[in-house]
């Protein structure tokens, strides 16, 4: 384990003044400082340090790109001399307990304040995908695990923990949540989004937001915008999207998260949008996100992103124009440290910068710093980070936590004949095969973010404790010997996850043949940058299984149909995969989505029956690995064209698709008014009756359909949707209040526009299964929405 680094401390005599009186007003604080501060103090505030502490053990880069971004990057102490505005992952970079984490954060933070003049310390900021992505924390769901959920109670909830965290060790703010929607699930970043549809990503997106920022972390909307509509879902690849799909479809979560959200800060996208690099946008990052907006927060660089505008995308001659640009679009704050930032001062005083656009960064920088209580110290007094060295960041409530997060997030695809729940009396003495690379692997719980895939996959086996993963986490074999502790249990891997190796198919198809179950476990293995089948820089041709797992799937699938042994299939992975006429021969089929540390008792506790199926899809599972980009979201000529083309987009399994082990009827279907005109309120109703003998938590999901508009639209749209618990034989009256607004769209004019004309409504399971239909008529003349709008759908559920 890495020990903390040791900082010189080069101070100089500190100034008070007005700005550390936290009894006056935080904007009048901030002028007052930013009146005193040298250009280059000034400067400084907008840019970070990146300690990289190497182990001569670990083996390879966070990124393939990371030591050529990395040229001219100044030592710590020289970094600081006028102050410094962020910290890069003190506690994220390597592997550091916490008070070898404490200790080298507030070394570091005591020089920042003694290198200021103004004793300014510096922001330190932390991923926090699946959790606060540092040494032996608590390995939360991925975010695609969090869609599936469609709670965003319980993802604030986690959230919060998760805050709570980060700011006992000193943290103050966070990198999370991905607001991307779902393009192409051939990108291998789609496990850290929360689905394919926008209104689900905006509503956990913000839930978490608020869960976040609640706990005094600031969080990071990612990656605005566009970054996961890319060309063949290729990351960092060019995004070819149109105004309407951009403004009503991937923009919807980041204005929600903002305008209800009130989120601190939010992080550009890599690629480059029709052309224009976000980094670099006015558009994006001035007149969307603050004008339109009302944004107040910072917006800053993902990793290298403005170096990217001269190395990549070749929008710059070099780093000072890169920079220039960036600064001038709003891109306040360089990360992970500070490049072509550092020539600010000195363009400034060329003439080629204005010092007014410096200082609306440096302004917004200084706002959340005051905010934080950063400048509190009075004369005599020094700001320090407040550190609690015992905090445990897997304690027991954590745990309990991502397991129940885990277990809302499962997904139960199919159950031919009950298979499921299988119970464990039902099984003593009986033989389960449990087959596939995924049932011993810890790490095929986790996302590419979580700190054991992250950091500690870098290292030779055995380096830390738990398998090196630092925490517990029991595996999906560990966890079914557990609760199948009668049965007689086998294990054969059958292949690798990664590797196209089928040398050790047979042997898992013997066993499974010999067994009265056989549960085949396959999917991803999460890692950066081609490292694994999933995560950043993971990018795939097309959706088979990776590996020979398609092949240890059908194989094992023959011996069983020749045995007469029952198949439950369960994919854990970080994209859905097209299972095809797999899926027919499966008796029952779950799929989770890197559902953390506890996913495995999460798992074996649905097998058995021991918690009701809750999950739903965030996003659909295709028939065939082909035909990408798809989605629910389709107009009518991105549906099935009924011969006009061979090929047939529909999923497998549609978006909100999911069963339980009970059985719901949908009834009384009301609509409050026949029609409304364009800017009225109308309230949809159904009844949902629990027929079954087990409680169920079912989701009512409400979707739209525009009958004719001027532009092509989504023919059904979810806008909608509620949880209702139900005992058996209960039923509850689920009701939507729908404004008009949520009709809104981009029009021909490429203004956003209700349309009066006949809309479609329907409530039910999933996308493809809608039993209750109605219509509505909306009224008047065509209506411009312009500002703040409606953008969810409240419920009531009685």
């Amino acid at each position: 384990m890495t020990e903390a680094t040791d900082v010189t401390d080069a101070s100089v005599e500190r100034r008070t003044g007005v700005w550390n009186d936290a009894g006056r007003p935080v904007a009048e604080r901030v002028e007052a400082l930013l009146a005193e501060m040298t250009l280059e103090e000034k400067v400084s505030q907008l840019g970070s340090h990146w300690e990289m502490r190497r182990d001569e053990e670990a083996q390879g880069e966070v990124a393939p790109m990371e030591s050529a971004m990395s040229a001219g990057k100044l030592a710590f102490e020289q970094e600081i001399v006028d102050g410094e505005g962020h910290l890069t992952r003190t506690y994220g970079t390597t592997a550091l307990s916490v008070s070898e984490g404490a200790a080298d954060l507030r070394a570091r933070q005591a020089a920042v304040v003694a290198a200021s003049r103004f004793g300014i310390p510096a922001i330190a900021h932390e991923e926090c995908l699946t959790g606060f992505t540092a040494y032996q924390a608590t390995v939360y769901p991925t975010s695609l695990a969090w869609g599936a959920t469609f709670d965003p109670d319980l993802i604030e909830e986690m959230a919060a923990a998760i805050g709570r965290d980060m700011a006992a060790v000193g943290v103050q703010q966070g990198l999370s949540p991905v607001l991307d929607v779902v393009r192409d699930a051939r990108w291998g970043r789609v496990e850290e989004t929360i689905g394919e549809d926008p209104h689900v990503v905006g509503t956990v997106g913000t839930a978490y937001v608020q869960g976040l920022q609640r706990a005094g972390i600031l969080a990071t909307l990612k990656h605005f915008a566009g970054y996961a509509a890319s060309r063949a879902g290729r990351n960092h690849a060019p995004v070819h999207i149109g105004p309407r799909e951009l403004h009503d479809v991937i923009l919807p979560p980041f204005e929600m998260a903002v305008r209800e959200g009130r989120v601190g800060s939010v992080m550009n996208s890599y690629a480059d949008l029709d052309g224009e690099p976000p980094a670099a946008s006015h558009r994006l990052l001035t007149e969307i996100l603050r004008e339109q907006w009302g944004f107040e927060g910072t917006v800053v660089a993902d990793y290298w992103s403005v170096a990217f505008l001269e190395s990549m995308h070749r929008a710059a001659a070099d780093q000072p124009e890169a920079a220039r640009l960036a600064i001038s679009a709003g891109l306040d704050v360089e990360l992970p440290h500070t490049g072509g930032y550092r020539t600010l001062a000195r363009q400034v005083r060329d003439g080629t910068l204005d010092e007014a656009v410096v200082d609306r960064s440096v302004r917004r920088v200084l706002r959340q710093k005051v905010e934080l209580g950063m400048l509190d110290a009075g004369p005599g007094e020094t700001w320090e980070p407040a550190v609690d060295e015992s905090t445990d960041l897997d304690s027991a409530s954590n745990r309990a936590l991502a397991k129940k997060v885990a277990e809302r997030s499962l997904v139960l695809l199919k159950n031919d004949d009950g298979v499921l729940p299988a119970r464990p009396e039902a099984l003593s003495g009986k033989r389960v095969a449990v087959v596939g690379p995924s049932a011993d692997e810890p790490r095929t719980m986790m996302g590419c973010y979580s700190f054991p895939n992250h950091v500690l996959a870098k290292y030779p086996e055995g380096t830390f404790p738990h398998r090196g993963i630092g925490v517990p986490m029991p595996t999906i074999l560990e966890s079914l010997r557990e609760a199948w502790g009668d049965a007689e249990i086998t294990h054969a891997s059958g292949c690798p996850i990664v590797e196209h190796d089928a040398s050790r198919i047979a042997e898992a198809a013997e066993q499974a043949a010999a067994a009265d179950l056989a549960v085949v476990t396959v999917g991803d293995l999460a890692g950066m940058f081609g490292a694994g089948t999933s995560g950043e820089g993971c990018d795939v041709e097309d959706l088979r299984l990776p590996g020979a797992q398609q092949e240890l799937v059908e194989t094992v699938l023959d011996a069983a149909e020749a045995s007469g042994t029952e198949v439950v299939l369960v994919v854990v992975s970080g994209r859905p995969y097209a299972l095809g006429a797999v899926a027919e021969r499966c008796a029952a089929i779950v799929q989770a989505f890197f559902p953390g540390e506890e996913g495995g008792p999460a798992l074996a506790e649905l097998l058995t029956g021991a918690v009701e199926p809750a999950g739903r899809l965030p996003i659909g599972v295709p028939a065939l690995p082909g035909g990408q980009p798809a989605g629910y979201l389709a107009a009518p000529l991105g549906q099935n064209s009924q011969g006009v083309s061979n090929l047939d987009p529909t999923p497998l399994y549609p978006f909100g698709h999911g069963l339980s082990y009970t059985t719901v009827e949908y009834s009384a279907w009301e609509v409050s008014a026949a029609e409304i005109p364009v800017d009225g309120t109308v309230e949809v109703s159904a009844t949902v009756t629990n027929t079954g003998e087990r409680p169920v938590d079912e989701l009512v999901q409400l979707y739209v359909g525009d009958r004719i508009a001027q532009v092509a639209r989504p023919v059904r749209q979810l806008i909608g949707y509620a949880r209702a618990a139900l005992a058996p034989g209960e039923s509850k009256q689920v009701t939507f209040e729908v404004h008009a607004d949520r009709f809104s769209f981009i029009g021909v004019d490429l203004r956003r526009i209700v349309e009066p004309g006949t809309m479609d409504l329907w409530i039910g399971r999933s996308a493809g299964d809608l039993p209750l239909a109605g219509e509505i008529e909306l009224t008047g003349a065509l209506r411009e929405v312009t500002g703040a709008r409606v953008m969810t759908t409240p419920a009531r559920v009685g």
